[in-house]
């Protein structure tokens, strides 16, 4: 499930509608091996990036592949941090909760990270003006982020809590 997730995020899509945010939060949820849990969705994130750095900007960039990469992969290490605090318990309350708790701390970390960086936009002046003009301009992202982690957390832990009442042997170990 989760390797299908993570392959949806270099497919054509609105701007930050992917599976990245539900793939972190499920495996700080699931995985009982935490390294597991850390590596699956910023190794999707890093194969991800890599495949649109080499067909969209035809590796123009190279690695890093933006100025503010550290600010986004170590915001989906949060965000399983989150799975683990916030789901202890899955159910929608929950999972809506942490997908929100996620969405705003992207929002928050990654485009501070954009506006210190300055990641080759210069309208963000670092001063006060600036850096509000850099988190409005990414309103979208964040709804986008918002409702690509919702939908995809409702596929994964939906498709995971079915599979466990229908085979109970997955509901009594966490995956490895």
């Amino acid at each position: 499930m989760i390797l299908i997730a993570g392959l949806s995020r270099i497919v054509v899509h609105v701007d930050n509608f992917t599976p990245i945010g539900a793939m972190a939060l499920f495996g700080g949820t699931y995985f009982s091996e935490r390294w597991k849990a850390f590596l699956l969705p910023l190794i999707s994130l890093f194969l991800s990036d890599m495949i649109i750095q080499g067909m969209i900007h035809q590796g123009k960039y190279g690695f890093p592949l933006y100025e503010s990469w550290y600010y986004v992969y170590g915001t989906f290490a949060l965000i399983v941090l989150f799975g683990k605090w916030i789901l202890k318990k899955v159910n929608i309350k929950n999972i809506l909760l942490a997908g929100v708790a996620a969405s705003l701390a992207h929002w928050i970390i990654t485009d501070f990270g954009v506006w210190v960086s300055g990641c080759n936009v210069s309208v963000y002046t670092k001063d006060l003006k600036g850096f509000l003009l850099c988190y409005y301009m990414a309103i979208p992202y964040l709804g986008g982020f918002l409702a690509g982690t919702l939908f995809y957390s409702a596929i994964l832990f939906g498709a995971f809590e079915w599979a466990q009442r229908k085979y109970p042997v997955l509901a009594q170990t966490q995956l490895a």
